[in-house]
């Protein structure tokens, strides 16, 4: 994998050679939503497959990508999947953070994630109905919590898919998904607590530690990195994936019941 230029945006180190890099790409979010759908309860399955599209059949991974589909359709979507934090600090606040290239504050992928949110809470009832279109919320913000949980672009996924699973992505889905259950049993009742219905602020704050202590740890600008970097930071996007998928389940479910 070879870094052609750092990019700070959205704590993701782009590669920028490639000719299109939607942070996690479409295999990171099809996985987080496919990790999410499973862990919903009754009601806030029966809510998702309400607010689903017919053509996505009940299956929210395959509309996961979505919102980078249409971010160029919606113009002011734009600054709504990522946090532009200060270069050189290891450290996020909202207030600070939070806002897009006019300063207008709330614009951002927390920001997002709070308002989509609270958009859905609306759900069952009747003013909802014209006020908001709650399909779109809800696609919106399965995303948007991928987008939180980035640190990396999509080339250690799809790396990791062709070295480990024979470049298919169900496999590695089985493969999270055992670990979450297994290994990760205890530490995925942490990643669901939250004392509010979102917690896209503590998300965002792991986010640039993990940027902080692995993305950008040991790097320079327009270096090669070998497959000791690819080797040692794989674990942690796959951690971030799983916590992705607890976390939009354990939203979902807070949501809708």
């Amino acid at each position: 994998m070879e870094l052609c230029k750092f990019h700070t945006l959205a704590f993701v180190v782009l590669l920028l050679c490639i000719p299109v890099a939607y942070g996690w790409g479409t295999d990171g979010h099809f996985i987080i939503c496919r990790l999410a759908q499973p862990r919903l309860t009754k009601a806030a399955a029966n809510a998702v497959s309400q607010l689903l599209p017919a053509y996505a059949q009940n299956d929210l991974g395959s509309v996961c990508s979505w919102a980078d589909r249409v971010r160029f359709r919606y113009h002011w979507s734009a600054p709504l999947h990522f946090i532009d934090t200060p270069d050189n600090l290891c450290s996020y606040q909202y207030k600070r953070d939070c806002k897009d290239g006019d300063g207008i504050q709330d614009r951002c992928v927390a920001g997002a994630i709070n308002n989509y949110t609270t958009q859905l809470l609306s759900y069952g009832k009747a003013s909802s109905a014209s006020q908001y279109n709650l399909t779109e919320a809800l696609l919106f913000l399965s995303h948007f919590i991928g987008d939180i949980h980035q640190v990396w672009d999509t080339n250690i996924i799809e790396t990791a898919e062709k070295r480990f699973y024979d470049s298919d992505v169900e496999e590695l889905i089985d493969a999270l998904q055992k670990n979450i259950t297994t290994v990760w049993s205890a530490q995925a009742k942490a990643w669901e607590s939250c004392n509010k219905i979102a917690c896209p602020d503590l998300y965002a704050s792991e986010g640039i530690k993990a940027a902080c202590d692995w993305a950008y740890k040991g790097v320079d600008e327009n270096s090669v990195l070998e497959d000791d970097y690819f080797l040692s930071r794989r674990p942690v996007v796959n951690l971030r994936l799983a916590q992705g998928g607890v976390r939009l389940a354990a939203t979902l479910n807070r949501i809708f019941g």
